[in-house]
């Protein structure tokens, strides 16, 4: 496009205006925390950074379209693998039945064993993290590392979570793994006043916000580090999950984190 000389000085020596001048103050700032996370903070992440961290009132759809302008995109989440589904054992019905909003704190919690690894090239050998989340704020209410994907895992995890809040009986959700229909996990969760709920056969989605957590914590932290040793790789997941508890913004809990979420519900 070609642009007269008189057109282009005219251009230079007009003002910018007071929005354009605040949208290159602004533009800095999210072009800083965007390169800051690794490239992964969406504009929802960012809008709430700027109100909490800056004190900027910006509208989400602005926020988008000055990354867009600076062609910042965050990394699509990858896609999570099937659950595993095993036959026989103690089965409950979804009682859940995809109904992940939760009126209260302690009323409905999601329980997942996800697979990782660590080693030289974070493959050589094999780690489980188990955790169970509450639906109220999102918050990991308890989890654990082990080396062996078995029955103590869970349990240890369950009653992690049961020593943490003593005395509340939630709707337990899970998927149909061995783990969660063992005779002693029923008898466990059964002893503590809890009800269970399993997903339906093949339908993963059934516990869309346990694989939402595992996703967050895979993609925003896990595949871009390196795990040597055992000890390295739990100490990673204990500072994410600190991190993801009392430091993440969540969108839907009104740019609060999840601790602060509960506490301002307590």
């Amino acid at each position: 496009m070609k642009v007269s000389r008189s057109g282009y000085y005219k251009w230079k020596i007009t003002p910018k205006s007071a929005r354009q001048v605040e949208n290159e103050q602004i533009s800095k700032i999210i072009r800083k925390e965007f390169h800051k996370s690794g490239d992964k903070f969406s504009y929802r992440i960012i809008t709430m950074i700027l109100k909490r961290k800056y004190n900027i009132q910006c509208n989400h759809k602005r926020v988008l379209r000055l990354m867009r302008s600076m062609n910042l995109r965050s990394i699509i989440r990858r896609k999570t693998k099937g659950c595993t589904i095993v036959r026989g054992n103690e089965f409950e019905e979804n009682i859940l039945n995809r109904d992940f909003k939760a009126d209260n704190i302690n009323e409905k919690r999601v329980t997942d064993v996800t697979y990782l690894k660590y080693g030289e090239n974070n493959d050589e050998h094999k780690a489980y993290l188990s955790a169970v989340k509450d639906l109220y704020n999102g918050e990991i209410i308890s989890w654990v590392v082990s080396k062996t994907n078995d029955n103590p895992l869970v349990m240890k995890t369950i009653k992690a979570a049961i020593e943490a809040n003593p005395g509340v009986t939630p709707i337990l959700h899970s998927d149909r793994g061995f783990q969660y229909t063992s005779k002693e996990y029923v008898r466990e969760v059964s002893k503590a006043g809890i009800t269970r709920s399993m997903l339906r056969v093949g339908r993963c989605i059934d516990n869309a916000p346990m694989e939402s957590f595992w996703s967050h914590f895979k993609d925003e932290y896990y595949y871009d580090h390196t795990f040597i040793t055992y000890e390295e790789l739990v100490s990673g997941i204990a500072g994410y999950i600190n991190y993801y508890n009392n430091e993440r913004y969540q969108w839907k809990l009104k740019s609060l984190t999840p601790v602060e979420y509960r506490k301002q519900a307590a």
